[in-house]
């Protein structure tokens, strides 16, 4: 019996559109590292390969552990992604809206979570009119840990009060989002493949099933 629901927002819940590589290009630019140099390349790779991972951590690892530049490269990806979500280049995955109102029709707490900070979280939701939408928001610094660490699942499951850590399902695009949901030790794990990983990522990552889309889930736990 599912009764709280975390979906990840972007790639999962809201489109991404290539937003966090735009915003990636321009925090790594103020560090001096220009787009198409070889140290690029690889800090890109990288940022591909840890989608779904709390922001400032994948800086920390990109800049040798230098927090001022990791703090500030973070800074600067946040403020060029809602800057960007601000100029309207942010739109929901088709009847994301429509699958939590259902769940939520079905008894289902939803909670939306992100590696993002919480300002710009709240900006991503203001921007699509879902201010009262979800029962809960979360990212990591409101968790303790962001992905892949399973404090945001967690998290949900205490503030929505959750019967048991299997009564929770996660959903998510990335690999990330998989091993969140399988250290916290929730009930299904769902993958879709509107984002960032594919099939066979979140099927190594532990998915326990992959969905062509978030709009899938009312279905899957349906049955």
């Amino acid at each position: 019996m599912i009764q709280v629901v975390v979906l990840d927002m972007a790639g999962t819940t809201v489109a991404d559109d290539g937003l966090v590589e735009q915003a990636f290009t321009q925090a790594i630019g103020a560090q001096g590292i220009e787009s198409g140099s070889k140290r690029y390349d690889e800090m890109l790779r990288h940022v591909r390969a840890t989608m779904g991972e709390s922001k400032i951590t994948v800086f920390r690892h990109l800049l040798g552990n230098d927090e001022a530049a990791a703090q500030q490269a973070n800074q600067a990806f946040e403020t060029a992604y809602g800057t960007l979500v601000d100029e309207g280049h942010c739109e929901p995955i088709e009847g994301a809206e429509e699958t939590i109102r259902e769940l939520q029709g079905h008894g289902i707490k939803v909670c939306l979570t992100t590696g993002f900070s919480e300002t710009t979280q709240q900006r991503i939701i203001a921007a699509l009119g879902w201010k009262n939408l979800a029962d809960l928001t979360l990212c990591p610094a409101q968790a303790g840990r962001g992905r892949p660490y399973p404090d945001l699942v967690l998290k949900a499951l205490l503030d929505l009060q959750a019967d048991a850590v299997g009564n929770v399902a996660v959903a998510g695009d990335t690999a990330y989002d998989m091993t969140t949901g399988i250290r916290a030790g929730a009930g299904i794990v769902a993958g879709v493949l509107t984002g960032a990983h594919g099939n066979d990522q979140l099927v190594a990552a532990g998915a326990t099933h992959v969905l062509e889309s978030v709009r899938d889930l009312p279905g899957l736990l349906n049955h």
